[in-house]
């Protein structure tokens, strides 16, 4: 619990922090597992160069690589992931391919309380040479801007199939929030809390809080970062959590 305190002051210290007014980059979706309601701009493609793990005693995994976005028309997002992943002690190989779409059913509007509302289904389609069965997440993800602040968050259920019948592998449950402000033009602010129900027979269920950052480099490409500790079952499912990406937009 003196964890989950500390945690907690510390999202209140980011959130009260006297910030600047000035007009700065949306924080959404990356660097954070949380993602948020707003599709790419339409005719616009975002890519991230990413890498991420999780940190457990002795063991670090996670994956790398291209996560691509285009907007091809109003409210609509397709995405491609094409990871590798990675372990300590062992070769990367290449991951799970994700292909997804966003479309944004409902828009906010000022003086009004209703949020942007979007489904971003998501398929991984597995690559290895031992066969496997895809795995599909289903969520909606909402999202309210108050002025300089931006929250979003939301949630959905994973159909985790294993790689043959009788398989270790559950289906779970995955929801998080958001609240993030820009503190210049060029740099924003944010701070997630997030949960997962567990993934596998002998997992455990998992809380984290995440904090993150965008910097804008220049009129077209950013880093992002984000990190944090495990607040439940951290030992066995993640002490900390990273991500770190350089984004080009265009």
């Amino acid at each position: 619990m003196r964890q989950l305190a500390m945690a907690v002051r510390l999202v209140a210290l980011l959130l009260a922090a006297p910030l600047s007014l000035a007009a700065g980059p949306a924080l959404a979706g990356p660097p954070f597992i949380t993602d948020d309601a707003e599709p790419t701009d339409t005719g616009h493609w975002e890519i991230y160069a990413f890498a991420d793990g999780t940190r457990t005693p002795g063991q670090t995994n996670g994956s790398f690589g291209l996560d691509f976005n285009y907007g091809p028309v109003k409210d609509l997002q397709i995405t491609a992931v094409v990871p590798f992943d990675y372990a300590t002690g062992a070769d990367p190989t290449f991951g799970k391919v994700e292909l997804a779409a966003k479309y944004r059913f409902l828009h906010q509007s000022p003086g009004s309380p209703m949020p942007d509302v979007a489904f971003f289904p998501r398929v991984f389609l597995p690559t290895d040479k031992a066969g496997g069965r895809a795995s599909l997440l289903l969520p909606l993800w909402a999202q309210k801007d108050f002025g300089p602040w931006s929250l979003f968050g939301g949630g959905g259920y994973t159909i985790n199939p294993g790689p043959n019948p009788g398989s270790a592998n559950r289906n779970f449950w995955q929801a998080g929030a958001v609240l993030s402000r820009p503190v210049s033009k060029r740099l924003t602010l944010g701070a997630e809390l997030y949960h997962q129900t567990p993934g596998a027979v002998d997992a455990k269920p998992y809380t984290a809080l995440n904090l993150g950052a965008l910097y804008r480099l220049t009129d077209h490409w950013s880093l992002l970062a984000s990190g944090g500790p495990g607040l439940q079952n951290a030992r066995d499912q993640g002490r900390y959590v990273f991500y770190v990406s350089l984004k080009a937009d265009y």
